[in-house]
């Protein structure tokens, strides 16, 4: 997996403030094997973000581009993560929007496969909920998230219920980089969330494992920005390694079927939800 170099990524954005950087080439993201390397890991909802080809011209672009790039969400993201890490002693990173190279579909199918595993091998997991202001929320606010059944965004997405679950060690972090608390402080309150056991969330999915109609209950309202996703989401979860397929393939269908309860197992393991069915294949 490729990794971004803490200490080497801090030194730049800081010669960048103090306007004393060069253009000299200097290799802030190498690969490293997931299996022998402490790092850090980054689960966030998606904004205007950098990705991989941004990250390696970085120190080639214009001052105005560079500028623009600086003072996108996404690269506070990644500043910050890095600061963080940093504080926590460690020296690498990962963050999906610029360690992966979403131009090569190779280097993307093996991303997806291999995600769950990345951050159940993670050192540490950062959960950067970027719209929360304060503290950790305990109950539903359907004034502050009245899109998102009253909680924070992150938790509508489909790929952040596997980026919860794997790693055993997690902290949440609001918008400002504050922390507010761990997966184990909230175990009580993310189950009641997320529908996850409490046992799944301390222990993984070693601790108990689920069927195929609890893990799809778990996913059933959350959303991706493709159809298919909604199917690679979950690969991890199952223990599914499948080379990526495109959208309409069958691999993931939606199929139109007899109107049921939000979130009810229907025939052949699918989940019900609305007036569709939704079905692992």
């Amino acid at each position: 997996m490729r990794l971004i170099n803490v200490k080497t990524f801090l030194d730049i954005e800081a010669s960048f403030r103090q306007g004393t950087y060069s253009k000299s080439k200097f290799n802030f993201l190498e690969d490293h094997d997931d299996a022998t390397t402490a790092y850090a890991i980054l689960s966030h909802r998606w904004g205007k973000e950098v990705n991989y080809s941004e990250m390696v011209k970085l120190l080639r672009m214009d001052e105005e581009d560079r500028n623009e790039l600086r003072q996108r969400d996404g690269n506070r993201k990644i500043v910050g993560s890095c600061e963080q890490a940093a504080k926590d002693g460690f020296q690498w990173l990962w963050v999906d929007t610029c360690c992966v190279d979403k131009r090569s579909s190779a280097e993307l199918s093996e991303a997806i496969n291999s995600m769950y595993r990345w951050y159940e091998n993670s050192s540490k997991c950062y959960i950067y909920l970027h719209d929360v202001d304060d503290r950790f929320p305990s109950e539903p606010d359907d004034k502050s998230f009245p899109k998102f059944n009253g909680w924070p965004e992150w938790f509508s997405r489909g790929w952040t219920l596997q980026e919860l679950i794997a790693p055993r060690d997690v902290e949440f972090f609001n918008r400002n980089w504050v922390p507010i608390g761990t997966k184990g402080q909230h175990a009580e309150d993310l189950s009641m969330i997320t529908r996850v056991p409490r046992s799944v969330l301390i222990y993984g999915l070693s601790s108990h494992r689920p069927c195929v109609a609890q893990i799809m209950l778990w996913a059933a309202d959350r959303t991706t920005s493709r159809l298919e996703d909604r199917a690679y989401s979950l690969l991890g979860l199952f223990g599914v390694h499948m080379p990526m397929l495109s959208s309409g393939s069958g691999y993931y269908r939606s199929y139109r079927s007899g109107s049921s309860p939000g979130g009810a197992q229907g025939l052949g393991g699918g989940v019900y939800k609305g007036n569709r069915c939704y079905k692992f294949l």
